[in-house]
């Protein structure tokens, strides 16, 4: 038998309003999120982890007369203090939103396949005169114009 019901649950409007109050509250834990424009997200230097960093960190410290006036180091190790934990999270916000992306786009799939289901039934009722079913079909075959746009019951023979 196919594994074609793979959801089968409920989520409440409390549990919902929870789960959102949740992501508020996490919000709250991180004031200093911010949000970037696509223009900034793709003209922003990225850092790696190839080492670069940890060797600019150890110079800077050993050899501070080199560090540009405008470079706050106490600021820069407060950046790289926060940058571990923040990749944490990321980790696990980016696991959840998959899963919760992934789960959404799997329920709207077991409900289109019922939904198809239901089309095909009603499109072989309408070609046996089943009643109801050609008003339902001629409504539901919109959805697919390309499709045979013929009625699903044939046409009368000719007279002769």
């Amino acid at each position: 038998m196919p594994d074609n019901n793979r959801i089968s649950s409920t989520l409440s409007d409390a549990d919902k309003a929870a789960v959102i109050q949740k992501f508020g509250e996490i919000r709250a834990l991180l004031p200093f999120l911010i949000n970037l424009t696509p223009k900034e997200r793709l003209q922003l230097p990225k850092l790696s982890d190839d080492g670069f960093d940890d060797k600019c960190d150890t110079y800077m410290d050993s050899n501070p007369k080199l560090v540009p006036a405008f470079v706050e180091v106490p600021e820069v190790k407060k950046d790289r203090a926060l940058l571990a934990p923040m990749l944490d999270i990321d980790r696990e916000l980016a696991s959840l939103a998959q899963a919760v992306s992934d789960t959404t786009i799997l329920i709207g799939s077991e409900i289109y396949n019922a939904d198809l289901a239901f089309y095909q039934n009603v499109k072989q009722g309408a070609k046996r005169g089943v009643e109801d079913a050609q008003g339902i079909y001629d409504d539901l075959r919109q959805r697919f114009p390309g499709g045979n746009a013929q009625p699903a019951t044939p046409p009368a023979p000719p007279k002769p």
